[in-house]
């Protein structure tokens, strides 16, 4: 599918490449529908947007980036929603010399730098990030063994890697590592598994509705323990699918989530605002999480452009160069995401100002005092 602005003679293209369909329809489907509320301008120019869809498959995402860079001839693209189909992406965002900015979450996106992740940015912060900042908490806790699960991709081995390298640093001993895949029905023998280990706390490491399973399982079975959770379950889906077995989570996430619980005056609450708004007018409905991701790179996108528009005109590899070099002097930018400045070693730009300490209470994500 393309959504491009009729009539629009646009002078800058932008491929975006999401999962709107598949395991990772539940981030890819506001993300699609974020299109319609991106600017229709940057820097006095025009844009076009070209959205394909991806079924959440790593051989469609490449076509889809082959495509864009080949035939649509796009100045960079954003994309994918899910770790899985993002990694191949970047070797065509390499071999084209066009920058790609990530929707997914792993740190394996953006490290280690090398020539291939020279192009590649994520708005997304790193599962290192959050992950060092959880493992703080629950250490606070006074728990010292920790149970986990997680899916069985990227995205849940990226963060049992950081987990399992991050814990014992905090006195904690991980007793399992249990995974499932996005689509399963059922993870009742995982949980059981966990349960027999008789962890102080759990931790999922899964996005969207599937997190709801392990933690449904885990409670329907009497496991009373602390559930800690990751920012990929920032969905109001995940509190409606969820109910009572959800309450309580914890986890560390975006600004975006819990803005609401900020001061009116305070610069992330002023940047989700803007997405509600647009967002609002475009779609008829609030936005989520991973609607903020695209949002955000549209945002990374409005403080380089004008900068690489004065190094050479878009649709060159010049400009395209100049894109990826802009990007990465990106200093403190506001997002949903977080606060970004970018570095030529870091391409995600966050520090833990931006990982925020978020509770499931009252079937809303509450920030923790």
């Amino acid at each position: 599918m393309v959504l491009a602005i009729p009539g629009a003679k646009a002078d800058i293209k932008v491929g975006i490449v999401v999962s709107a369909s598949g395991p990772g329809s539940a981030l890819g489907q506001p993300q699609m529908r974020t299109v319609a509320a991106l600017p229709k301008e940057i820097g006095g120019e025009k844009i076009v947007y070209v959205a394909l869809d991806d079924e959440s498959d790593s051989t469609k995402g490449i076509q889809n980036a082959r495509r864009l860079v080949i035939q649509d001839g796009v100045d960079v693209l954003i994309g994918s929603s899910l770790t899985p189909v993002t990694m191949p992406m970047l070797d065509v965002a390499w071999e084209a010399k066009t920058p790609i900015i990530s929707l997914a979450a792993a740190t394996a996106i953006v490290q280690p730098m090398d020539e291939r992740r020279k192009w590649a940015f994520k708005v997304v912060p790193n599962d290192d990030l959050m992950a060092l900042a959880i493992l703080k908490h629950i250490a606070k806790t006074g728990a010292k063994t920790l149970g986990y699960i997680g899916v069985s991709d990227g995205y849940g081995e990226g963060y049992y890697k950081e987990v399992s390298r991050l814990a014992p640093g905090f006195g904690l001993t991980l007793t399992t590592h249990e995974v499932y895949a996005r689509a399963d029905t059922s993870v009742t023998g995982q949980a059981l598994k966990v349960m027999a280990t008789n962890p102080d706390a759990v931790f999922i490491a899964s996005a969207g509705t599937p997190a709801v399973l392990p933690q449904q399982a885990l409670r329907e079975r009497g496991y009373s323990g602390k559930i800690y959770q990751t920012h990929g379950v920032a969905t109001e889906e995940f509190i409606k699918l969820g109910g009572a077995s959800v309450e309580g989570a914890v986890f560390t996430g975006e600004a975006f989530t819990i803005a609401d619980d900020l001061p009116a005056d305070d610069p992330f609450r002023k940047v989700r605002d803007e997405l509600l708004s647009a967002y609002e007018k475009a779609n008829g409905q609030k936005p989520n999480i991973f609607a903020a991701h695209l949002w955000d790179s549209i945002a990374l996108l409005k403080t380089a452009i004008p900068n690489a528009m004065k190094t050479a005109k878009p649709g060159t590899a010049e400009f395209r160069a100049a894109l990826r070099d802009e990007l990465e002097r990106g200093k403190n930018v506001y997002l949903n995401n977080g606060l970004s400045t970018m570095s030529p070693t870091d391409h995600n730009g966050y520090d833990e100002r931006s990982a925020f300490l978020i509770k499931v209470e009252g079937g809303r994500f509450r920030l923790m005092k």
